[in-house]
């Protein structure tokens, strides 16, 4: 019986780490963004850009501590390689899609938390799937106004501010402590 338990926490434990290497792909690559944005001088989508990269620190250290609560060692690797010198429209298509396919892995994720009896990990996923559907939703919406709108969107946030004062998350709108 202890195998067999054994087994399954290695399963939720290989499934968190799958997650924590994603959202430390998503953390590099909006950070990446968020210095983009702002040396365009696009302030309140770089600030938004790095609230959600904040959101995502601590999806990753979410991740973390459940993968020690249950034994195992958290990834410290990336899923994937950045992309770099994007257009402002290429920034907002790619990122609708990595956070799309991010929903559909962790609900994947959710099944495997549920085959194996865990579902304390399946809560976690279903809580961060709401977080991630929230940047999901800001994504497309900022895609489409640049769609729709071109220049003349990108024209009125010009100039804007960045700065997103004390370690803020774009979901809870809170200081680090949250």
């Amino acid at each position: 019986m202890a195998a067999n338990k054994k087994s399954r926490k290695e399963k939720v434990i290989e499934v968190l780490n799958k997650a924590r290497s994603m959202e430390l792909f998503a953390i590099h690559q909006y950070m990446n963004q968020h210095y983009s944005l702002d040396d365009q001088d696009y302030g309140e989508l770089a600030a938004n850009m790095k609230l959600i990269a904040i959101d995502e620190m601590r999806h990753a250290e979410n991740f973390a501590e459940r993968i020690k609560q249950l034994g195992g060692e958290p990834t410290a690797q990336k899923d994937g390689s950045v992309k770099t010198g994007q257009t402002v429209p290429a920034i907002y298509e790619g990122d609708v899609d990595l956070e799309d396919n991010t929903i559909e892995c962790y609900n994947q994720f959710i099944k495997v938390c549920e085959e194996e009896g865990d579902n304390v990990t399946a809560r976690l996923f279903e809580r961060i799937i709401d977080e991630e559907q929230a940047h999901l939703n800001y994504y497309e919406n900022t895609a489409g106004h640049i769609k729709t709108l071109g220049d003349t969107y990108l024209a009125k946030i010009a100039g804007t501010p960045s700065d997103t004062g004390p370690s803020k998350g774009f979901v809870t709108g809170t200081g680090a402590d949250a």
